[in-house]
């Protein structure tokens, strides 16, 4: 196997990580949001808490059922749970979202705080749907956030 194809096998073999510390990344979020707990949450979905906080830490995918019951419960935004950035419309106002990107590295960098990119940009998504949805999200909000994905 060439250079090239052994580093296109080990980019693919990352992306299910990546995309499970998005996701999971996410899921805190919205628990966050909700102003539950962990446990209050598993319960909530029928699920352990052993399975649900693998699915925060990245580690499994949340099955469907799980996902399903969320919204049903606390109508929480699918899309944006399992596409984060990828279902925003970017004709809306990206200087809005970077000026919110540059508080965010400022905050990061000036608290020593170090995030997986995956993270980083499951916080901006979040913010930036809120935004699109009228729904102001205060920065302390934001730090709690950021608080509960710490590396």
């Amino acid at each position: 196997m060439d250079a090239a194809a052994s580093g296109l096998l080990s980019k693919m073999a990352d992306r299910p990580y990546d995309y499970l510390s998005a996701l999971g990344a996410r899921i805190a979020i919205a628990r966050n949001e909700l102003g539950m707990s962990q446990a209050k949450l598993a319960e909530a979905l029928g699920i352990s808490l052993r399975a649900y906080q693998s699915y925060e830490l990245g580690k499994r995918s949340i099955p469907v059922e799980a996902l399903v019951e969320l919204h049903r419960q606390y109508q929480v935004d699918l899309n944006w749970i399992l596409l984060g950035a990828e279902a925003v419309r970017l004709e809306h106002d990206l200087t809005a979202l970077e000026e919110f990107e540059v508080a965010l590295d400022r905050y990061l960098s000036g608290s020593g705080t170090k995030l997986k990119s995956e993270k980083r940009g499951a916080i901006a998504a979040r913010w930036y749907r809120s935004f699109l949805e009228g729904k102001e999200i205060a920065m302390d909000d934001v730090h709690t956030w950021i608080e509960l994905l710490r590396e």
